[in-house]
């Protein structure tokens, strides 16, 4: 890990993970999860989103999970309106080269929600091998 970053990385080598809880009230805007340091290798497997109550807006109630650069780069409409585990679903590149910034954003139509809960769980692995 790079001097003065703000990534999550133990001295150990392990699964280390990142996790958010988002509800209706984050509509709109991306919300940070966490930084996982350069070149850390993301388990997809183990990654997505844990709806604890579903999102209940009259249209649309999705779930995009990414970066500070691109939002849904990992995660795009992932579906919200049940209580599920929702894993990541897109076929990227799951090894980030720099420090990367992880973001939640909860998108919805129609009538405004009024009722849902997630948690956001990324695992990772830093390259701390030596």
């Amino acid at each position: 890990m790079a001097v003065g970053s703000k990534a999550r990385e133990f001295a150990s080598q392990q699964v280390h993970y990142l996790r958010k809880g988002i509800t209706f009230s984050d509509s709109g805007s991306a919300v940070d999860i966490g930084v996982i340091p350069a070149g850390s290798l993301i388990l997809k497997p183990l990654s997505g989103v844990q709806v604890e109550t579903a999102f209940n807006a009259g249209t649309t109630n999705t779930i995009d999970v990414g970066t500070s650069a691109d939002p849904n780069l990992y995660g795009t409409a992932l579906a919200a309106t049940a209580v599920a585990f929702v894993p990541l679903d897109e076929a990227v590149g799951m090894t980030v080269s720099a420090d990367t910034t992880m973001t939640v954003t909860y998108n919805q139509t129609g009538t405004a929600a009024s009722a849902g809960a997630a948690e956001v769980v990324i695992a990772y692995i830093p390259d701390n091998d030596g």
